[in-house]
């Protein structure tokens, strides 16, 4: 057999493999303008963006913590407790909109938020355009890579390119999709099953298994009434619209590194995998899953932790 025909028969298999799983994998690489992707991640470092220069990006979105804070809520400028949970970073160029509610369509359009929220970062493009035009090293780097320099739509451009970078791909599960059979042990395919089974694929599928796609949070049994102190906040994309059909609904969020991004939910109120599984079953699928099964998902659950810059993220 030649080289290249068994070269032809690798690839065929893992089309096959692709063709049939919901699921997609990470590219391995992504093409971005890296002297853009570099003065993103200055920007997404840097406390000036906030009005007391304490909170930067990264304060909401630690890339040692799996692209969070791994709070219930975040904590902003003067100590201020955030309304809702912060998602992952990591991948979220892959999401059909951000935030929680869905209020942004693209990442450039997001930085706006927390910029201009007065629970985070509490400042205004007019005094952040004013701190960063008195850094030498910034207003030579926009002036080469932006005619018109340090504007808000080329800052927003920069953090937003930045941010697409974050990709965390090869993790195991992506390799078995890719086909190496023996990325994931037989427990965690077992996981998988399962996890396919009780319909979880339904809302958590595609690239970022997750992040495509709108749900309400208690379609078989009413969440909110079973956990009480209900806020604004969990009214969802009700806040964008208006709609009542919205209330209660929110942007499915992604699988991705999903062992490293505890508490759960908009709400941070599902500590644990288990935990977060429990009350999915419940109150998503109006069911039980028994205690062998959950560690099975768990298991394969955690197969979805990926690497970042070649280093795994575990």
């Amino acid at each position: 057999m030649s080289f290249r025909f068994s070269v032809c028969l690798a690839v065929l298999a893992v089309q096959t493999v692709l063709a049939k799983e919901p699921i997609s994998p990470i590219p391995l690489t992504i093409d971005l303008n890296q002297a853009k992707v570099a003065l993103g991640q200055q920007l997404f470092e840097d406390k000036r963006l906030s009005h007391d220069n304490t909170i930067s990006c990264v304060s909401c979105h630690d890339l040692q913590k799996g692209g969070t804070d791994q709070l219930a809520r975040s904590i902003g400028i003067n100590n201020a407790k955030g309304d809702i949970n912060s998602p992952t970073v990591f991948n979220s160029g892959f999401n059909f909109r951000q935030f929680w509610n869905g209020r942004s369509a693209t990442l450039e359009e997001q930085v706006n938020g927390p910029i201009h929220h007065p629970k985070e970062m509490g400042s205004n493009w007019v005094e952040v355009i004013s701190k960063l035009k008195k850094d030498q090293t910034y207003l030579k780097t926009f002036n080469a890579l932006y005619p018109d320099g340090i504007q808000p739509q080329n800052i927003r451009e920069a953090i937003a390119i930045f941010e697409r970078s974050l990709i965390t791909p090869n993790a195991r599960f992506d390799q078995y999709l890719r086909g190496d059979d023996t990325a994931i042990n037989g427990d965690e395919k077992k996981g998988y099953t399962l996890f396919k089974r009780y319909g979880c694929i339904a809302c958590h599928q595609g690239i970022n298994i997750g992040g495509n796609l709108y749900q309400v949070f208690g379609i078989l049994n009413d969440y909110f009434e079973k956990r009480g102190n209900i806020t604004p906040a969990d009214f969802g994309r009700f806040n964008v619209t208006g709609k009542e059909y919205d209330r209660y609904k929110f942007k499915v969020p992604s699988l991705r590194n999903v062992a490293l991004t505890a508490p759960y939910f908009h709400d941070g109120f599902a500590k644990t995998l288990k935990e977060a599984i429990d009350i999915m079953a419940m109150h998503q699928l109006g069911r039980r899953i028994p205690k062998q099964e959950k560690q099975l998902i768990i298991k394969f659950l955690k197969t979805l932790t990926g690497t970042y810059q070649g280093e795994s993220l575990e």
